[in-house]
């Protein structure tokens, strides 16, 4: 049985690695508020952009651009995929980094041709551990999503979609659905639907916009700066879940190191009563000892 000692060491010892874990809680709900803040401050740009490609389609019908479908989609499709793969630099953050790698698993089973790019030295270690070949590894981006890392993403397979090395572009992000949940997910970035652009509905005014030089050159324009806004829309969500879900954990580790002190304190009360009784008990039996030689003597 551990004596007083080595219990009160085990003590000091979990009482360090929680002041660890409330440090790391901090500073994760830290850069979880400055995170949200920036994406709410960036979205309604995003959102107008979206809607103006919208009035493109309800002004000219018979636009076309290659970042969309034709109105009628060949049936067998192929060739090579790119994936954007968002992951964080660092574990401990609960299920977050798994749950988008078994994402990306999912779809190179589906498609064994396809080129991955990485966000994140996990998801980069975990590839290359595998053996499995990365395209691209963009670092330093988990960790400080900005626009122009966005950009420079987005330029990147930009230039391999438009000469044709990629067919379709799929981004793999964790997508905060509330407060408490999160999902990975696997969207598919390029190329759009046109119905993902809907339609006016019946008796809605379309107002006529004129374009120079022509709808399909502002269209394809205005795709480049969506596509960086998807990007890193998804970059500010995973970062977010990724924050989220290390708050989580290390609120987890708390509880427990909590129930584990407690127990430990039990457990040194026992000892050190324990201790105390059995020095109780030897000074006793040595003092009737004495009594006993005493009476003897006498």
């Amino acid at each position: 049985m551990a004596g007083t000692k080595e219990i009160k060491t085990h003590i000091e010892s979990v009482q360090e690695t929680q002041k660890i874990t409330n440090a790391m809680y901090l500073i994760a709900a830290t850069k979880l508020r400055k995170a949200r803040a920036e994406l709410d401050n960036t979205r309604p740009y995003f959102e107008a952009l979206r809607g103006e490609i919208k009035s493109i389609f309800r002004t000219v019908k018979d636009v076309d651009s290659r970042y969309f479908y034709p109105a009628d989609p060949p049936t067998s499709e192929g060739g090579t995929y790119g994936c954007l793969v968002i992951t964080a630099d660092k574990g401990l953050a609960g299920s977050y980094n798994q749950n988008a790698i078994r994402e990306a698993e999912r779809l190179l089973e589906q498609h064994p041709h396809t080129k991955l790019y990485v966000v994140g030295e996990y998801g980069r270690r975990f590839f290359d551990h595998r053996n499995i070949p990365i395209e691209h590894s963009f670092l330093y981006t988990a960790q400080n999503p900005t626009m122009a890392r966005a950009r420079e993403i987005s330029a990147l397979l930009l230039e391999q979609f438009d000469r044709g090395d990629l067919q379709k572009i799929f981004v793999v992000y964790t997508d905060m659905e509330s407060g408490v949940s999160f999902q990975a997910r696997s969207t598919r970035l390029l190329p759009f639907h046109r119905n993902y652009f809907a339609a006016p509905r019946t008796g809605e005014l379309v107002e006529w916009v004129e374009m120079v030089p022509s709808p399909t050159a502002v269209l394809e324009n205005m795709i480049q700066s969506y596509v960086s806004g998807f990007i890193y829309s998804a970059l500010i969500d995973s970062f977010c879940c990724e924050q989220n879900a290390r708050m989580m954990a290390m609120d987890s580790a708390n509880q427990n190191a909590e129930q584990l002190l407690d127990g430990l304190s039990l457990q040194f009360n026992r000892v050190r009563q324990s201790a105390i009784t059995q020095e109780i008990t030897e000074v006793s039996a040595g003092a009737k000892a004495q009594r006993q030689k005493r009476g003897k003597e006498m």
